[in-house]
């Protein structure tokens, strides 16, 4: 247990109620688990408001709340503080509480658009492959050494974070790589949190249902790095027109990395072909197993990333040469009647035209490039017709199809994607809103060398649909079109 005093230190608070003196078990913001012993931290939240929920906890028995405003009825057994903003105080909470985990690894934040998972969870293998004890938090899994849990945000709420980070520390991990969401930012997931280091991969168009504009999107991102202590560097990708941006006002130690210009951590890509990558990262040739330009980056930032903690560069670059794609993200099925397949989360409209160029690249005019896509739906609308867009122009034969309609008519989804594309390419597209037959009906359509692309959901194995996951794996779907499995009998 720990006094409330010592759980709000560093914390913004306008009135006491009560005494900070009292002992506290566990911080909580869900009311549901309010009980004696704990301090509850109201919340105002994207659906609901903790606020609202004050009198509930406190007949619970709640010991303290942390709250933004008094409610109009005094309780006098119980502790209040009122704080400046309760998102920012749970996280100084989290970390105290905790005994600021973060401070006692070596942490480093991923951010940008694409490419966040992929490096994330390369570097983790990387340092693994090298004999270290590390973490993940990423978009498909968190890991404490080896021990895996499923991930259900890109960064964990701020408590939740804090714990994962102390169960690392106790079991003896040096470093941990992590997803920093631009959400995770603004929201104060990561208020408290001490990282050694920050990598930016690139900014496109993306959640802008969430930030509205691109500019506060960007914001969003530079707010990481404008927190990064004089101790820690950021390394930033120069290909992209921000890159620099993100560092106007960082006090950590800048290195730049890029592809297309001179930089302190520059590649170039020799040979590129469906099994694999030859690149030369500053003057050193590495034969890579990932695929495509894009993975070029990711690479790049991982190389580059291990060497700013320390990593020999020839130790860096044998591990590098043995990483293999991460689950969802370029993965590779072939049929036995030589039809590709292709899985790939790409879910915006940079993501999805970086892998549809490389498999262009690739292929050289040999078969036709089949792509099935989606949107999904409660999200940003306006990426909807500019997917469309580019995988009709890019593509054979585009399949427009359902992805995650969550409380969304799919065909409403789809009515906004079909908007995108032009009259010359309405003939090469097809609809198929449920998308076992749109990937069936490409598997049908292909022949010996073509390549099927199923983009959008990745290494997801659910589709959600009015608030309820359904088992869907665009995985199971190929191999079973591709007779690599036995047939499903649940269709």
């Amino acid at each position: 247990m720990k006094a409330l005093r010592d759980i709000l230190y560093k914390c913004k608070i306008r009135r006491i109620s009560g005494s900070l003196d009292v002992m506290v078990d566990e911080v909580i913001f869900d009311s549901r688990k309010a009980a004696p012993g704990k301090v509850f931290v109201a919340v105002a939240g994207t659906h609901t408001d903790g606020h609202n929920f004050i009198a509930e906890v406190v007949k619970a028995g709640i010991t303290a709340v942390i709250c933004e405003r008094m409610p109009e009825t005094a309780h006098v057994a119980v502790a209040f503080v009122v704080v400046e903003n309760s998102s920012e105080t749970l996280a100084e909470m989290a970390a105290n509480f905790y005994d600021h985990p973060s401070s006692q690894l070596r942490l480093i934040g991923i951010t940008g658009t694409n490419g966040k998972t992929t490096t994330a969870t390369l570097l983790y293998k990387l340092f693994k492959d090298l004999g270290y004890k590390a973490g993940l938090i990423s978009t498909i899994r968190n890991l404490v050494h080896e021990r895996e849990s499923l991930a259900t945000h890109t960064t964990p709420d701020a408590l939740a974070l804090n714990a994962l980070l102390r169960e690392m520390v106790n079991e003896g991990c040096e470093y941990c790589f992590m997803e920093v969401s631009s959400h995770a930012v603004v929201q104060h997931r990561i208020t408290g949190i001490q990282f050694a280091g920050g990598v930016f991969t690139n900014l496109t168009h993306d959640h802008l249902d969430f930030h509205k504009t691109f500019d506060a999107y960007l914001r969003a991102k530079k707010t990481f790095f404008d927190h990064l202590p004089a101790g820690a560097f950021a390394l930033v990708n120069i290909d992209d027109r921000n890159g620099l941006v993100m560092v106007q006002n960082t006090q950590a130690r800048v290195k730049t990395t890029a592809i297309r210009r001179q930089a302190d951590f520059h590649c170039k890509v020799l040979e590129n072909h469906f099994d694999g990558l030859q690149l030369n990262i500053n003057g050193h040739e590495v034969w890579c197993r990932l695929v495509g330009s894009f993975n070029a980056y990711n690479l790049l930032n991982i190389y580059a990333t291990a060497v700013m903690l320390g990593i020999d560069n020839d130790e860096c670059l044998t591990a590098l040469s043995r990483l293999q794609a991460v689950d969802g993200r370029f993965e590779y099925i072939k049929s036995p009647a030589g039809v590709v397949g292709i899985v790939d989360y790409a879910h915006t409209p940079d993501a999805l035209m970086n892998v549809i160029s490389t498999i262009n690249d690739i292929r050289e005019g040999r078969g036709r490039l089949i792509t099935v896509v989606g949107a999904g739906g409660d999200r940003d609308k306006a990426k909807r017709p500019v997917m469309a867009s580019i995988a009709a122009e890019n593509s054979d034969l585009t399949i427009l199809t359902s992805d995650n309609p969550r409380t969304e008519d799919p065909e409403a989804i789809l009515n906004d994607m079909r908007t995108g594309i032009s009259p010359n390419r309405k003939k090469h597209c097809l609809t198929i809103s449920n998308r076992h037959e749109a990937i069936r009906t490409a598997c049908t359509i292909a022949e010996k060398d073509d390549i099927i692309l199923v983009a959008g959901k990745g290494h997801e194995t659910y589709q959600e649909i009015m608030g309820i996951r359904h088992h869907f794996d665009d995985r199971e779907e190929l191999r079973e079109c591709f007779g690599l499995t036995e047939n499903k009998t649940d269709k």
